[in-house]
């Protein structure tokens, strides 16, 4: 079965690596005038008449293929269609002087879940290998109705299910600016293709920050909608029938401008299951001052100086803007996370690790399914021993929820996730009044490989906005900074209420400490912009302020080629 496997294996990516030889060597005296361009942009060019799709496409080709040479971000590759695709919008614009739609000739790439006709959709399991779709996900088509060309799908982790991104069937992807770390997940390749210009927009999902904790890692922009303005039509997944917490789809990109585009296509569109919520995109109006809340801990763990800093950035800058923001603090944080651990372990991960079919788990998924894995009384010492000899009252809150459940605990889970939605209302929102907020996307701006199995549980900060439903993007901010953001020696595990056993392992675990300004210099940081649930397009245009706030700082398009570590 082993040597039947490793076949399977060595056949995708030969198959793969013959697509990307067809690729032109990047130059970025030819290729880079296109590359440094955003989608709306590469439309507007087009639409001019002073770019073709083609020049366009070959550009994207080239560095998609350098990209994935750097950081092995590409599953499925579509050069050959690509090109025959631009070849007729071409045609069409020479003979109508008119785009076809609003994405006309912008190379894009869609995470690997979503299907494409006659390409596979494996989400990294071997056994779904050689098995192409029939038809094209209700995105895709969309897309290509407006004139996009898919030029590639992009990596997951095995069961998307992690903040790494590592399958048995495409390896591990790396982290555009630093080798030694993940680029995120589970839209994890997305975020390393175009934060290398690989691409010009992207389409990924999120169920706990997988179109967020990306986007941060690799000094992207992303926008998480409110679950039903985005159509799921084609996506593939592993946890079919569950809808406690509901998977959200949404843009990944190099710009606000691009996010905002991408939103106007494809909100409230309608699919053949009309799951959609049936509101298309509405354009808003801000006040020009706005009220932002924001904090710096999500009470799980402590926020490194880094994230502390790149939160405390934004608000300097939204401050000097003329805007005005209130620190605030709120315990549903902590609760939130109990309630999202107790639904997604309710059978015990049986459905999603039935997939793996053979597959040797990824080491990624080793705390998030060991509660529910070992035997009651197992759970309950690792409980005790942790709350006893470590002092730790935040690790057993969660761990201790890591179990199957009966069908009452299950609804009452779902109640609960119900009060903490109704309750971060009352006493966030309605209380404060905020327009936004602003929040860290992680307590460690990166990890290294590996880090997933025993820190799993930073997903919180982004975990608490799936369960309420908010509408988050992401905004890069900056970068670490060795001479900036040392953590201070002093530092006690657990003094500020966080999780002991976390906070050993982040910040005091000798060699293997993972929380490392030195080693991540260069690394980009973002927060999270959070708004109410279906207020989405607020959310952008409040992206948008926070991104004028912050002004020029080395993110966008051709950012990789003069970032602080990296470049061509």
């Amino acid at each position: 079965m082993g040597n039947q496997r490793n076949a399977l294996i060595s056949s995708k990516q030969t198959a793969r690596g013959v697509v990307l030889a067809s690729a032109p060597s990047y130059d970025p005296l030819k290729h880079g005038l296109f590359t440094s361009a955003t989608a709306t942009e590469i439309v507007q060019r087009i639409s001019a008449g002073e770019w073709t799709a083609s020049q366009v496409l070959e550009a994207y080709i080239a560095r998609a293929a350098q990209a994935q040479n750097k950081t092995n971000c590409l599953t499925e590759v579509l050069f050959e269609d690509a090109r025959l695709q631009a070849n007729q919008l071409d045609k069409e614009f020479a003979a109508t002087q008119k785009v076809r739609g609003r994405l006309h000739g912008v190379p894009m790439t869609f995470k690997d879940q979503f299907e494409i006709a006659g390409y596979d959709a494996t989400i990294g399991f071997t056994h779904w290998a050689n098995k192409p779709s029939t038809g094209d996900a209700f995105l895709v088509s969309l897309c290509r109705a407006e004139g996009a060309i898919i030029i590639a799908k992009t990596n997951v982790p095995q069961t998307m299910f992690a903040f790494e991104c590592s399958n048995p069937l495409w390896g591990r992807t790396l982290n555009p600016w630093n080798a030694k770390y993940t680029c995120g997940g589970s839209s994890g390749g997305e975020a390393a293709v175009l934060a290398l210009d690989g691409s010009a927009l992207g389409v990924g999902s999120d169920i706990g920050g997988s179109l967020r904790i990306p986007a941060s890692y690799c000094g992207i922009y992303s926008l998480k909608p409110s679950t039903g303005r985005v159509s799921a039509h084609g996506a593939k997944g592993c946890r079919p029938g569950f809808e406690a917490i509901r998977v959200s789809y949404g843009p990944m990109a190099r710009s606000i401008e691009d996010c905002d585009l991408f939103s106007r296509v494809a909100f409230g569109q309608l699919d053949p299951t009309r799951r959609v919520t049936p509101v298309p995109y509405r354009p808003v109006e801000l006040p020009k001052k706005l009220k932002f809340g924001y904090y710096f801990s999500d009470l799980l763990v402590r926020s490194s100086p880094a994230t502390v800093r790149a939160v405390q950035e934004t608000i300097d800058a939204l401050r000097k803007a003329g805007h005005e923001c209130a620190e605030f603090s709120t315990l549903l944080p902590p609760s939130a996370m109990e309630v999202f651990v107790g639904l997604v372990t309710s059978d015990g991960y049986k459905k999603m690790l039935s997939y793996l079919e053979g597959d040797p788990q990824e080491d990624s998924l080793f705390l998030s399914t060991l509660g529910a894995k070992v035997p009651g009384f197992v759970r309950r010492f690792i409980c005790f021993a942790a709350q006893t000899f470590f002092g730790d009252r935040v690790f057993p809150r969660f761990f201790s929820q890591a179990r199957a459940k009966s069908v009452l605990e299950f609804c009452e889970f779902t109640n609960r996730r119900s009060e903490v939605e109704e309750a971060w209302y009352k006493e966030v929102w309605d209380k404060h009044q905020f327009d936004g907020i602003i929040a860290p996307v992680q307590a460690l701006p990166v990890i290294p490989h590996g880090a997933c199995a025993y820190l799993s549980g930073l997903a919180s900060a982004t975990v608490l906005f799936n369960v309420i439903d908010s509408p988050v993007g992401v905004v890069p901010v900056t970068r670490v900074d060795a001479s900036l953001d040392q953590m201070s020696p002093n530092l006690k595990p657990g003094e500020t209420g966080g999780s002991t056993i976390f906070e050993k392992w982040m910040y005091q675990n000798g060699p293997r400490t993972v929380y490392n300004p030195q080693e991540m210099t260069g690394i980009p940081v973002g927060v999270q912009i959070v708004g109410r649930k279906w207020d989405d397009e607020k959310v952008l245009a409040m992206m948008r302020v926070v991104d004028e706030a912050l002004g020029p700082r080395g993110f966008g398009p051709g950012s990789w080629e003069t970032g602080d570590n990296g470049g061509a």
